[in-house]
């Protein structure tokens, strides 16, 4: 199967999920492929044949614009360069969740979480801890008693008991010994670090010089600036109290700039967020929801809300004639 064809049929998938789906970014370099939202949940999503393709710089870009904007990224693939990915299996790279289509097809569509995610060593699962302590205590084993059932230690059951994760094989080995499920579905949208070395959230990127001029306008306006170096933006601008975010771009006006403001309008539609976009001159005051603004119109700007009025009505103007 081609990228494209791979690309298209996850975006179909998530459709069919209820999910709000962006357009496809295919503006290079890219550290995700499209933001899709069902309700609170937020994806940041990559997309891969090979997985082997996806590098740390990329997973630190994605888990950074995660926290920015509240999104989960995760990356969706079919393979290693040693094997297919399994079904019912989370792996992790560079601290993001991956999935195979068939596992995303069952959690996204048919509501079945994963159970099993993959470490260093092989499969585990998340045990239900205290229902695994009520079954022992209802036969009344000691620790010493299931432990000899499973031919492992009294320490590492006490340690099951705890909440350490099991190998596939002792999980199994478990519930057939109590007739009861006992493995926890894993939990892509929050608590992951549980399950795999939690890495401290990359800091910001060094700000590029030549973004600086635009991204201090934004900064002097008020807010919290968080520089991209992967993304179809030059920044997530973060305002202050309840106001949306804001993604931040800027270049001449050209045919690229046009068609990187309309993909940042649509990725805003689907994140909850606004976008402006700073150029030299321009013809019009807004695409598709993105404000234009001209450089000259801030140059001298010294009040934060003016900007903020003035992004807010040229992405409003747009969408009421949309």
């Amino acid at each position: 199967m081609s990228r494209s064809a791979l690309v298209g049929n996850i975006m179909a998938m998530l459709v069919d999920a209820g999910f709000a789906v962006s357009d496809r970014c295919s503006i290079r370099p890219k550290s995700f492929d499209l933001v899709a939202r069902r309700d609170e949940q937020l994806l940041l999503v990559k997309i891969l044949g090979n997985i082997d393709g996806f590098d740390g710089s990329t997973g630190e870009e994605m888990r950074r614009l995660g926290g920015y904007l509240n999104a989960t990224p995760i990356v969706i693939g079919l393979r290693t360069r040693d094997e297919d990915l399994q079904p019912g299996v989370v792996y992790f790279r560079h601290g993001v969740p991956v999935l195979s289509p068939d596992t995303a097809m069952d959690m996204f569509v048919e509501g079945v979480p994963p159970l099993i995610y993959a470490a260093p060593g092989g499969l585990y699962v998340n045990i239900e801890s205290q229902t695994l302590v009520n079954e022992r205590e209802q036969r009344g084993w000691s620790l010493g008693d299931l432990a000899k059932q499973l031919g492992v230690s009294r320490r590492t059951v006490s340690k099951y008991e705890d909440g350490m994760s099991a190998s596939i094989e002792v999980a199994m080995e478990l519930e057939e010994l109590f007739n009861r499920q006992l493995a926890k579905p894993v939990d892509v949208f929050e608590g992951t670090e549980d399950i795999h070395e939690a890495e401290p959230t990359p800091e910001d990127p060094e700000l590029d010089p030549d973004d600086a001029k635009v991204l201090t306008v934004m900064a002097t306006a008020g807010f919290e600036v968080h520089p991209t170096l992967r993304s179809p933006f030059k920044a997530v601008s973060e305002d202050e109290g309840s106001n949306p975010d804001v993604l931040t771009g800027h270049s001449k006006y050209t045919k690229a700039a046009e068609k990187r403001a309309k993909l940042m309008a649509s990725i805003s539609r689907v994140a909850g967020t606004r976008a402006v976009y700073f150029v030299d001159r321009a013809g019009e005051e807004s695409i598709e929801g993105t404000a234009i603004v001209e450089r000259e119109e801030v140059r001298d700007l010294s009040d934060g809300e003016e900007l903020r009025m003035l992004i807010e009505d040229r992405s409003a103007r747009t969408l009421e004639h949309a």
